[in-house]
This record gives C-alpha cells, structure tokens and sequence, in this order.
C-alpha cells in the first residue's frame, strides 16, 4: 500500500470519530440520557398481567376507532 492511502484511511477514520464524539457529547448536553427510570420501570412492570392488560387496551382501541362514526 502506498503512504498517500494509509494517510487518507488514517484522516477519514479520525474525522469519523471525532463527528460520533461531538455527536455523543452533543446528546449528552441535551438531556438525551436523563431517563434514568425507564430501564427500571421496564423490568418492575413487565409482567405477564401488564402485558396482558397492554393487549386488552389496544383491542379496545381498535374496537372503538372500528366502531367510531362521527355526527
């Protein structure tokens, strides 16, 4: 390989990371990450039940936009 292509793999990987890092720190500074209870909640309120009471709601949902006749 000559130098002149290491050298232009070298500066686009370089330039590359850099973007992600801004891009990173970026969403950092604008609260992208703040939701600290959502994993936690996630896992507490997953359970067999919750998801079945999920599934009632969407089929009723459904049933009413089916049914929905606007005067």
């Amino acid at each position: 390989m000559d130098t002149w292509v290491i050298a232009m793999m070298l500066g686009a990987s370089i330039f590359l990371g850099a973007v992600a890092l801004f891009a990173f720190l970026w969403a950092i500074k604008n609260g992208q990450f703040d939701d600290e209870e959502k994993f936690l909640n996630g896992a507490k309120f997953d359970g067999e039940e919750e998801l079945n009471d999920a599934i009632k709601q969407e089929n009723k949902k459904a049933m009413l936009k089916k049914n929905y006749r606007p005067e």
